[in-house]
């Protein structure tokens, strides 16, 4: 069938049809799009101020800080301004770039975080070959990894997406654009396109979150054979990355590992590993890991004292 692309542009609903909620929600999402910027940033200029890119840790937890930024950026300054916005529309072009974004960068936070749990099961069950193991050329490929796999993932529902008629409504249940809701406007059946994004993105998800799970219960029950302060720094780094996997996890697995079917609860979900966890991985990798948190310590209150005395010199 020959494709005909009548839509230019998208109109979404938004998180509410009452504008006294969308003006709390621009207050609420502003503030938490603030912490997700200032957050990241502080643990990125605390990994480079303090040379800790040498430490495999520090080096994927930068990435995943920068990932965070990227990921977040992609819907929520349009979400944002859409609040206030009448009327909130988005250029079909616009559209795909952010379902691209969504994707690539989702997954490829789904993928670093693998790598992170792997870094902490060498690190934890096999100290003496640490370093050997997770040497920098390892990492550096591990790292492009993660962003190759991220890539051919989202070129998956995008080369499905663009190549879909749509002709009217262009009206989308949401807030951004996700697979879901804009295949629901193509003028075609779209029952195997929607099953095999289930398959890609639900497979994905619960497959990662499987392996997460077993990769800490692994290093969860090698704790056992650790000293009592070994056990106390390994369950607070670990016990951080577990907050972060349920918590990102959790909402994907709900909307994208079901039948091709929309639930009105999908776009609160939604807000939850949009906006909610990248807000949240600042705060838990800071004050529920005790390395990161005695790192910014001795970082900045350094360089203010730094900054006192040169005051004080002139």
């Amino acid at each position: 069938m020959e494709k005909i692309n009548n839509v230019t542009e998208f109109i979404f609903w938004g998180l509410s049809q009452n504008p006294e909620v969308e003006e709390v929600c621009f207050v609420v999402f502003l503030f938490f799009y603030t912490v997700i910027l200032l957050g990241n940033l502080l643990i990125m200029l605390t990994v480079f101020m303090g040379n800790l890119l040498k430490s495999p840790m520090y080096f994927f937890l930068n990435s995943l800080s920068f990932v965070d930024i990227c990921f977040s950026s992609s819907t929520a300054p349009k979400t944002i301004g859409d609040l206030l916005a009448k009327n909130k529309t988005i250029s079909y072009e616009g559209c795909i770039l952010e379902l691209f974004g969504v994707h690539f960068f989702g997954s490829t936070e789904i993928f670093i975080l693998i790598v992170m749990a792997y870094d902490r099961y060498v690190a934890i069950c096999k100290p003496l070959h640490y370093m050997t193991i997770m040497d920098r050329e390892k990492c550096n490929k591990m790292l492009l990894g993660t962003w190759v796999s991220g890539f051919i993932h989202s070129v998956i529902p995008i080369s499905l997406v663009v190549q879909l008629p749509f002709c009217g409504p262009n009206e989308i249940d949401h807030y951004f654009c996700d697979v879901r809701p804009v295949l629901k406007l193509a003028c075609t059946d779209t029952h195997i396109i929607g099953g095999i994004v289930t398959a890609n993105t639900g497979t994905l998800t619960l497959g990662s979150f499987v392996i997460l799970l077993i990769s800490y219960t692994v290093i969860l029950v090698s704790l056992r054979k650790q000293s009592a302060e070994g056990r106390r720094k390994a369950l607070s780094t670990c016990g951080a990355h577990i907050t972060v996997v349920i918590i990102f996890f959790g909402p994907c697995i709900f909307t994208y590992m079901r039948p091709d079917v929309t639930f009105t609860e999908d776009k609160m979900v939604a807000v939850f590993y949009t906006i909610i966890t990248p807000m949240l991985n600042p705060i838990i990798y800071t004050l529920r890991n005790a390395e990161v948190k005695n790192a910014m310590k001795k970082i900045w209150v350094k360089k203010v004292f730094w900054i006192a005395n040169s005051k004080n010199w002139k």
